[in-house]
Parts: C-alpha cells; sequence; structure tokens
C-alpha cells in the first residue's frame, strides 16, 4: 500500500470513526500533506520510514521556522497516524520517539464585564433583518460560550423549549446541553420563527440552519470567517481599537463565571471540555473576588 494510500484511509478513518471536527480534520489533512510531500522528495516509502526519517522531518519544520504550537499540532497528527497503522497495518510504532515542543500556555485574552455590555449596546442599535441576527449571535456567542464552529451550524432543532436550553454538538460528536436564561431563549426563538422566518421566505429557500445564509443559489450556514467579520464590526462601533476575536466571548464568559463563584467542574461542563485540568488555565483571574466569598462561606468567618 502506497503512502498516498494510507493517509487517505486514515483521512477517511478520522471522519467516520474518530469522527473529529472539521478543523482539526482540515489541520490534520494540511498536515500530513506536507509529511508526504517530504517523503516523496526524499523517496522514502511509509511501511519503510524509520525514527531517523521522523527526527529529519521535525529538522526540516524547524528549518522553515514554523511556530512551536504548528509543530507539536503536527506531531499530533502523525502520532494519530501511526496509531492507525500499528493497529490496522501492523506496523511498528516509530513515533514513539516523536517528542513535542513544550509550549508555553498564554493566558487567555477575554473583554470586560463593561466592554460586553457595549458590545452589546452597539449591536441593538439598528433592528434590521440582519442586524437582529447578528444581535442574537453574539449574544449566544457570550451567553452559551459555544465555540464558533458549534454556533453557526446550530440548527431550531436545537432549540428545547422545554429546558430553556440548546443542544450542542462539541468536540468529537459529543452533545451537550447549554441552559440559556430565559430572556435570551424568548429572543433567540422570536428571532427564529422572525427574522430567520422571513428571510428564508424572502430567498424562497428552506433550511434548518439557525444562521442561514445564501451562497449562489444553495443556502448554508454562517461560515466562520463571516462570523469574526460581524463581531468586530460591531465592536469597532464601541469606538475601541483593541482587536478581538469571537472566540473572546468565550474566553469572558468562563471569566466572568469563575468571579461570580462558579466551580471548575461545572465551567468544564458547560465549555465542552474533555478535560477540567483545561479550563484551570482561567484561574488568571483577579482573586480579589475570592475574598469575599471566603468571608460569606467559610464556617469560622
Amino acid at each position: 500500500m502506497t503512502t498516498q494510500d494510507v493517509i487517505g484511509k486514515f483521512r477517511a478513518y478520522l471522519l467516520t470513526e474518530r469522527c473529529v471536527s472539521p478543523n482539526t480534520y482540515a489541520s490534520y489533512s494540511g498536515d500530513l500533506e506536507q509529511f508526504s510531500q517530504f517523503l516523496t522528495t526524499h523517496s522514502i516509502e511509509l511501511s519503510s520510514i524509520t525514527a531517523v526519517h521522523l527526527k529529519k522531518f521535525l529538522q526540516h519544520l524547524h528549518a522553515l521556522n514554523i511556530s512551536a504550537r504548528s509543530v507539536a499540532r503536527k506531531v499530533s497528527a502523525l502520532k494519530a497516524l501511526f496509531a492507525y497503522m500499528v493497529s490496522r497495518c501492523g506496523m511498528p510504532d516509530m513515533s514513539k520517539e516523536l517528542h513535542a515542543p513544550k509550549l508555553s500556555r498564554a493566558l487567555p485574552r477575554y473583554l470586560s464585564v463593561e466592554e460586553i455590555e457595549q458590545l452589546f449596546a452597539a449591536a441593538a442599535e439598528n433592528d434590521e433583518m440582519h442586524a437582529q441576527r447578528n444581535k442574537i449571535l453574539l449574544l449566544l456567542l457570550y451567553v452559551s460560550g459555544m465555540r464558533v464552529t458549534e454556533l453557526i451550524t446550530l440548527t431550531i432543532n436545537d432549540l428545547d423549549p422545554h429546558m430553556h436550553a440548546v443542544s450542542v454538538d462539541g468536540k468529537g460528536g459529543k452533545q451537550r446541553m447549554i441552559p440559556l436564561p430565559h430572556d435570551i431563549f424568548s429572543l433567540v426563538t422570536a428571532y427564529a420563527h422572525g427574522a430567520r422566518k422571513q428571510f428564508l421566505a424572502d430567498h424562497e429557500v428552506a433550511t434548518d440552519y439557525l444562521f442561514p445564509v445564501i451562497y449562489g443559489k444553495k443556502v448554508g450556514h454562517l461560515s466562520r470567517q463571516t462570523c469574526w467579520t460581524i463581531v468586530n464590526r460591531l465592536w469597532r462601533k464601541t469606538g475601541s481599537d483593541k482587536a478581538i476575536s469571537p472566540h473572546q466571548l468565550r474566553h469572558s464568559l468562563a471569566t466572568h463565571m469563575l468571579a461570580r463563584g462558579v466551580d471548575l467542574r461545572s465551567l468544564q461542563l458547560l465549555l465542552g471540555h474533555e478535560q477540567v485540568t483545561t479550563v484551570q488555565i482561567y484561574t488568571h483571574l483577579d482573586v480579589s473576588h475570592l475574598r469575599a466569598v471566603y468571608d460569606k462561606k467559610h464556617p469560622r468567618s
């Protein structure tokens, strides 16, 4: 079996059995294509690869001045590929001696409560159809703490009127329910059956997507790039020149909830992280609020 055959089967495995996210699939595919080109250039077949070849590939990446974070992801892709070949092709795992560079975890950038209020105020200034969509998009990004991909792929069937919650398909196909404040849920459903429904009627199309767009003559969901553009356009209306991203609203929610005393386990479930250690990065918070919690809750205070 050729290198391309193995990588092709592995990519299919990522989609069908591992159920990785579209972003992970695209990243791994690009990483493995680069690896495949390296092997071709050096006339190396995947079936005869050695640990020395893998180390030379890493040296090749370093020579290209690729960031440590990107190298770490490529190492992860290679380890996943070799784990697949061990289980499916009976090959020895040559990636055991492959080590990713250590990464310093940057503190998440977030907006203050006041900045969030300014952003919401900017979104409420216009009441046209697209403006209504953008306001709901912004509210859900912050209030639910969803990832951008989770948000843009939502459908109206994901709204649970009995629980006042939204069902989210997270990373690895793992589903979770996110409760919403009643007033926010009411705004979302009003948009779904109001401005959204009118948009579809005007274009004579049908879809279940909560945030539909028309591409040519086809209807689909909002793209990540469009979501980024919407958030930044609204942010500029606040008068700030600070750069932000949609993902910062997720960081902002986590930061604000911790400041209000939520526990890490609850935050983990809300954000859809596999391990509680992932949310420990949010303990960068100003701990002055802990004084009030301590004085209120401690049995000897």
